[in-house]
């Protein structure tokens, strides 16, 4: 048994549809399980569906969904050749719930309508692509992984509940490989026990894969996406970047803490518990090596690993009446952070003062210095730059910041942080 996972970039064409249903029809007797998710920018689109309902303003809501639906269709007739599949009808029966939401007052909270609208494009990319393979010869099974994946009620960063998730996987999960090899499930999205669809927040797919990949005691994961694996560095930023064929379980984590966009620890631990290795490859070349991720391997052989987080803001917090910022004062200010959901990717304390590195939000950042303001001074910087090496080599990071000014520094014998301006 393997689970493999198909990001949007995998279904943004015809073209693109076909090379995934090219790669699985070279796993020709393996069991699969498949997590995909919506197509192309559909989520985003979604999101805008829902902040114009909950604005009340439904006529635009109302055709953002038409648009997203003829999208659909238009693809479906694409793959399918006409509109006499089965799926038009599972397809118009989606829009229609969506339609009812739409229909309601907003009288809940914002997340909730959120994930009720948001889930739709999920449904609608798995049942596209389970019609379109199953005519091109590549019999699968389609679930609706809200009648699997039980969840609590926190709308858009839903927690899942294990035993009662282990329970459906085994009752109605593994049986359907007695029919097909093939089963296609929907990534990002659960249901409460209210049967309220649910959203899994960042990197959802990713993890509703490894999820599966737990409780099926999977042989592996795969994460298809259009680059050829991990790189040591976002190649939107820096030139000539080194691809890892592999690379441990703690070592993504790190790198995913100081900010890289790689794969989530969320998704790490469901496989670390199993021993389960998650290999990164590439849809648009599925020869190519990718990247392994697994729990031993030697850093000695990994590249220096650069990450660089942008929009980032200096915060120097200074007690007003001198006092030594020390254990209790401290535990105040973190209480202050945790209590507006900022979290803090750089910090630095000295005798009265405390210094820390924040992403730029500008909203969350004011109610923090009102909160701290009777008993702190602040000083606020922003338009900063923190940079991340992790096995440093001569020359590079003298190289990376050169030209800019160093605000705060911070060494371990592994990683260097610089924030910069």
């Amino acid at each position: 048994m393997k689970v493999f996972k198909f990001g949007g970039a995998s279904l943004e064409s015809i073209e693109r549809i076909q090379l995934v249903a090219a790669i699985l029809q070279s796993y020709p007797d393996q069991q699969l399980l498949i997590v995909i998710s919506a197509m192309g920018k559909t989520t985003n689109e979604l999101e805008k569906v829902a902040q114009n309902f909950y604005m009340r303003k439904r006529e635009i809501a109302a055709q953002l969904l038409h648009n997203i639906e003829q999208q659909h269709l238009d693809v479906a007739e694409k793959l399918l050749g006409n509109r006499n599949n089965p799926v038009f009808e599972q397809l118009q029966q989606f829009f229609t719930e969506a339609e009812w939401t739409l229909g309601e007052k907003p009288l809940r909270q914002y997340d909730y309508y959120y994930d009720q609208l948001v889930s739709l494009g999920e449904l609608l990319s798995t049942a596209i692509m389970s019609a379109y393979f199953n005519l091109a010869g590549i019999a699968n099974t389609w679930l609706d992984v809200r009648d699997i994946f039980r969840t609590d009620d926190t709308f858009r960063d839903a927690n899942i509940d294990w035993d009662w998730t282990q329970r459906n996987v085994t009752e109605k999960v593994l049986p359907l490989f007695k029919h097909t090899n093939i089963v296609i499930a929907q990534g990002f999205i659960g249901s409460t026990d209210q049967n309220e669809s649910v959203t899994l927040g960042r990197e959802g797919s990713d993890y509703s894969a490894a999820v599966f990949a737990n409780l099926l005691n999977a042989e592996s994961q795969t994460i298809w996406k259009d680059v050829e694996g991990l790189k040591n560095a976002d190649p939107k930023l820096f030139p000539n970047t080194i691809n890892i064929p592999e690379i441990s379980f703690s070592e993504v984590i790190e790198m995913a803490y100081y900010g890289a966009q790689v794969i989530h620890p969320k998704t790490i631990k469901p496989l670390y518990l199993k021993h389960i290795p998650l290999y990164v490859k590439s849809f648009l070349n599925k020869d190519l090596p990718g990247t392994v991720i697994r729990e031993d391997v030697d850093v000695k052989q990994l590249p220096p690993i650069i990450v660089l987080k942008k929009n980032q803001v200096l915060l120097t917090i200074t007690s007003r009446d001198f006092s030594f910022i020390t254990e209790d004062r401290i535990s105040d200010i973190y209480e202050m952070f945790h209590k507006h959901k900022i979290k803090i990717n750089l910090m630095q304390n000295a005798a009265i003062s405390f210094s820390c590195c924040i992403d730029n939000s500008s909203e969350k950042i004011e109610l923090l210095m009102k909160a701290l303001h009777d008993d702190f001074k602040i000083a606020y910087f922003e338009g900063l730059e923190l940079l991340t090496v992790r096995y440093n080599k001569d020359g590079l990071l003298e190289e990376l910041s050169k030209d800019r000014t160093v605000l705060l520094e911070q060494r371990s014998p592994v990683t260097i942080q610089r924030l910069l301006k």
